[in-house]
């Protein structure tokens, strides 16, 4: 088949800014145009051609960044050109659009994120967009209860296909310890016991509950570190309020508190080979952030939030602990403490951890759904 995967107004692909959705549509695309005639729709970037092709993959490039401007060009770039099958990732709102310039396509949409509240999508258009698309793929099932909740009639059209890992790129191999040993020694990390947090600097990702939870840390680990892996925004470095708010808390810890600010998205695995517990301490109701995979993949135990499709991923005591009360830091603390005063379970949970992606959340398997769907 000729197939269209339109990705979102945000970030580019390959996701040379980082991102999830882009991460997921570089895992799968390649294996993906194995079969099927690939076309990867998104936005411009000073660092990517506007149009190019990479393996068997063409990239085509519009200008983005707001919404309204993406889906004109959207628009403009269908307008003559055939697909046997339109796959629109996380924006529901593009449905109605790209059906009136691509009235025989068949149309698939993946919710990577809560995108059908009232605030993000008119009802009026979210019934068009569920009537249209033949599926409705969710990231997990939280995601789809979502959508149900506020949209019955999207219940028959709704299947959860978990994200993936690439489970080459985070194995913990020769390679790997060197990066470890010299990224601990860089930062002052020899020695300690490395609390990791990945992620964007913003409220809803609680960076700042985890820094306030080191002070119960350092009680009874006080050679333990905490090491933030992120900034503002993907690829943006800048200084927000909240940026400086956890940089003012992290220079009063107790324990060390390194602060990376972004680091490109090809080199994000390198911390997760540094670290030895990582925590999503995550006070949204997040949809299932990938970041899980991707620590497991690399042998770490998980600590994670009772937040959306978060616990999906949590197998308690097994793979990790799971936090009720995220708001808490004290919460954080004792499981945090817990965790460190057991090298032996911490091991046994990285390993099992790896085991679950090596089974059931490498891209392969994605893969495998999302041809099915296809079809």
């Amino acid at each position: 088949m000729k197939i269209l995967m339109i990705c979102t107004e945000k970030l580019p692909v390959p996701p040379v800014r980082g991102g999830a959705i882009q991460t997921y549509i570089a895992g799968v695309a390649p294996e993906l145009a194995k079969s099927h005639d690939i076309t990867i729709l998104g936005i411009t970037d000073p660092a990517l051609p506007n149009s190019e092709r990479i393996g068997n993959l063409q990239f085509e490039r519009v200008p983005g960044k707001l919404f309204d401007i993406y889906a004109e060009n959207v628009v403009r770039f269908l307008q003559g050109r055939q697909y046997d099958l339109i796959h629109v990732f996380n924006r529901p709102r593009l449905i109605g659009p790209v059906r009136q310039v691509a009235p025989n396509s068949r149309l698939v949409l993946s919710m990577h994120n809560d995108m059908f509240t009232a605030d993000k999508i008119a009802p009026v258009d979210a019934e068009l967009c569920i009537r249209e698309v033949e599926r409705i793929v969710t990231v997990s099932d939280y995601v789809g209860r979502a959508i149900v909740s506020l949209y019955p009639s999207a219940q028959p059209k709704l299947r959860t296909i978990y994200s993936g890992v690439d489970l080459n790129r985070y194995a913990v191999n020769a390679e790997a310890r060197s990066i470890r040993n010299q990224l601990r020694a860089q930062h002052g990390l020899d020695g300690k016991k490395v609390i990791l947090f990945v992620g964007r600097l913003s409220p809803k990702k609680g960076a700042d509950i985890l820094v306030r939870s080191m002070q119960h840390v350092a009680k009874r680990h006080p050679d333990a570190a905490l090491v933030i892996v992120g900034g503002k925004w993907f690829s943006d470095d800048g200084i927000s309020d909240y940026v400086a708010y956890v940089r003012a808390l992290a220079g009063r810890s107790p324990i060390p508190v390194v602060t990376t600010g972004y680091v490109p998205a090809d080199l994000v695995h390198h911390w997760f080979w540094a670290g030895d517990l990582f925590v999503c301490p995550s006070q949204w109701e997040e949809p299932l952030a990938r970041v899980h995979y991707e620590a497991m993949a690399a042998n770490l135990p998980i600590i994670t939030t009772a937040r959306g499709g978060n616990p999906e991923v949590l197998e308690q005591g097994l793979n990790g602990l799971l936090i009720q009360t995220p708001e808490d830091p004290a919460a954080f603390g004792e499981a945090i403490s817990a965790l460190l005063s057991d090298s032996g379970k911490m091991r046994a949970m990285g390993k099992y951890g790896r085991s679950m992606v090596e089974q059931r959340f490498g891209f392969a398997r994605v893969i495998s759904e999302i041809l099915e769907v296809w079809r």
